[in-house]
């Protein structure tokens, strides 16, 4: 069975007698300040989901610096970031909208360029890999507003919604689509979209108001996805589980979050609904952890989630890790699925 059959089965609550899928998500500080370690581990698994190549035949007309070192880095759509750690994007620290009624969107760049790969040469990077594809590109709503607003102000807009605002976010949205339309026109396994929802303990606004606004945004992208054939993944960091009814609902099929500040024996009642995509604490347990701990936690979840798939083996390798923990989730994600 190749990797991309493996993810598909796993998806798909047929996995009966494979292992988990693996993948790994490695920030630029483990290759950084852990390398002999990072390559270690990386040589050492067969790795199930990739993303292609991708060629733009334009550039971005504002994009600047580097985000994974110390300094400014500007992205395609004007936002600037500001890094204080190697390794590490930074954060916004100056909105480039400071009307509160939204009037000053001029110094917002839409990233056209995004739109100018080539299918057939997305195509050939997907023929070449018998490993599941994810797009090399991702939606990112809430978090891009924040980006241009600032959350404080951010936070305030949501609750007043200055037309400015509500004209924007449909601008935004269509954008979004637009650049999904094409990735789905491509021979790629999924699409997927992020925006980090939760604190340690709750959501970061009232779950009606995500309802209201965020909800329908993402079912239209799950809708392009499925409607050409593909999955869609999600990413979102802290305390989701008031959404993931929603998330199930609309079709999302696989959900990266950080199940430990959920509780996982408080996911096992959506088991067999979607599939969790990872991951690990890597609050506590990835960097501090015992190796007793490691494995019960990976039993945890294979105990409270796996249902014949429903989970890929999949953990956060950052600062502060440990790099033999690490090893450990894959070997133990072994031992329980082979």
């Amino acid at each position: 069975m190749t990797s991309r059959e493996l993810v598909y089965s796993t998806l798909e609550f047929r996995n009966t007698q494979n292992r988990a899928p693996r993948e790994l998500w490695s920030l630029k500080w483990a290759e950084m300040f852990q390398k002999e370690d990072y390559d270690r581990i990386v040589n050492k698994y067969i790795w199930d989901i990739d993303t292609p190549k991708v060629i733009y035949k334009e550039c971005s007309t504002v994009e600047s610096g580097d985000p994974y070192v110390v300094g400014e880095y500007v992205d395609v759509w004007g936002c600037k970031f500001k890094s204080v750690h190697a390794g590490i994007i930074g954060e916004v620290k100056e909105p480039i909208v400071t009307d509160d009624e939204w009037n000053d969107i001029s110094n917002v760049v839409f990233p056209e360029n995004l739109l100018s790969f080539d299918i057939e040469q997305v195509n050939e990077e997907c023929a070449k890999s018998d490993k599941f594809m994810l797009s090399d590109f991702y939606a990112r709503p809430f978090e891009r507003l924040q980006f241009i607003r600032g959350t404080e102000n951010l936070y305030m807009d949501l609750m007043f919604m200055p037309q400015g605002l509500v004209d924007f976010i449909e601008k935004m949205h269509q954008f979004y689509c637009r650049v999904f339309e094409k990735w789905a026109m491509t021979d790629v396994d999924a699409l997927w979209f992020m925006d980090d929802w939760g604190s340690q303990k709750s959501l970061l606004i009232n779950p009606k108001l995500w309802r209201e606004i965020f909800k329908p945004m993402y079912k239209d992208y799950v809708n392009i996805a499925h409607s050409h054939g593909k999955k869609i993944f999600m990413h979102s960091d802290g305390y989701i589980l008031d959404i993931i009814p929603d998330l199930i609902e609309i079709g999302v099929d696989a959900v990266n979050s950080q199940i430990f500040c959920m509780g996982v024996e408080n996911l096992s009642q959506f088991k067999g609904k979607i599939t969790f995509w990872g991951e690990i604490c890597r609050q506590h347990i990835i960097p501090n952890g015992s190796p007793d701990d490691v494995k019960t936690a990976v039993k945890s979840v294979y105990d409270h989630l796996w249902d014949n798939g429903g989970c890929i083996a999949q953990c956060e390798y950052g600062p502060a890790a440990n790099p033999n923990n690490v090893d450990l989730i894959y070997e133990t994600w072994n031992k329980l699925t082979e």
